[in-house]
């Protein structure tokens, strides 16, 4: 009998099933890849499967909600990126509140934005970038995935500290967006570093600065736009939520194994070809950062008159 309350925790420690992953974008995006990567590390650390799936739709709003009703018992997991912090304002109708219904787990990783002009823009810094815009009002067109995209969001930040007025042009993906840029169509971008990186190198794009706190590896002689604008910090970053309610030794225990995965050779190698950057730290520190995040974009968004299309 003595043995029995030991073996029943043995019997249900968690993991004791497998564990579901959702993310709201489709497949074959960075958010994919890593996501896939870093759930395979837990169903070996864990010996449970950890099972990524996708259900894109309405900016990932669909997929949040999916989870936001799951049971908070630690087996339905969002993976969860800057859209949510973004779309906590930007929709105004959603059925379920983001800070308020689900439980931060871990941050995972963030990748920056560049702030990069066609060659015929006759800027080569972010100081002659502002100068020349505040000089030409209202002239210069800047492109984005859609309304509410991170590109969107960051140009808007940066429009919202310096007082520039440049003109939104959205599309249907960050891909026809960039090929307008290429082409001359639009003028500037704050796109994400991965999808410009070669054009950048190739003397296709005129890199002027990336929108993180900190530079990049991958572009190491590239100013942050921080040192031009102080406080301008802007990045796409990916994380893991649960439904609010979930055991904080569950919340705890899936932390301690993604610091842990974050660490790991592997997926360290592919961050890096994504010139992304790990964000370990405790569930606390996520809770601190989601809560900025949401405050932030939400001012921008106020401020710009922003509405999801």
């Amino acid at each position: 009998m003595a043995a029995s309350p030991g073996a029943l925790r043995a019997e249900t420690a968690y993991p004791s099933r497998p564990v579901h992953m959702l993310l709201g974008f489709s497949a074959g995006g960075s958010s994919d890849v890593i996501g896939r990567l870093v759930c395979q590390y837990l169903s070996e650390r864990l010996r449970r499967p950890f099972v990524f799936d996708d259900k894109p739709g309405a900016g990932s709003n669909i997929a949040t909600e999916i989870i936001a009703k799951e049971a908070p018992d630690g087996y339905s997991l969002l993976w969860c990126t800057s859209a949510n912090a973004i779309n906590a304002t930007l929709y105004q109708n959603l059925n379920f509140d983001f800070l308020r219904d689900f439980a931060p787990v871990a941050s995972v990783f963030r990748v920056p934005n560049v702030l990069e002009v066609h060659p015929s823009v006759p800027v080569k810094t972010v100081p002659e970038f502002i100068a020349y815009a505040k000089a030409n009002p209202g002239k210069l067109n800047f492109a984005s995935g859609g309304i509410g995209a991170t590109q969107h969001m960051s140009a808007e930040l940066f429009k919202f500290m310096t007082g520039i007025d440049m003109k939104h042009v959205p599309y249907r993906g960050s891909a026809p967006a960039l090929i307008d840029l290429l082409g001359g169509q639009v003028q500037v971008m704050f796109d994400l570093l991965p999808a410009s990186l070669g054009y950048i190198r190739a003397g296709k794009l005129r890199a002027l600065a990336v929108t993180t706190a900190e530079k990049s590896a991958a572009l190491p002689e590239l100013p942050t736009i921080a040192a031009f604008v102080p406080g301008y910090e802007a990045s796409t970053w990916n994380g893991i939520v649960a439904p609010k309610g979930t055991p904080a030794d569950v919340i705890e225990k899936l932390n301690g194994a993604i610091n842990a995965a974050l660490a790991d050779a592997t997926i360290k190698a592919h961050l890096a070809d994504l010139g992304a950057t790990t964000m370990p730290g405790s569930s606390a520190q996520f809770s601190n950062f989601l809560a900025d995040e949401t405050a932030k974009w939400a001012k921008v968004i106020t401020f710009a008159g922003i509405k999801a299309g």
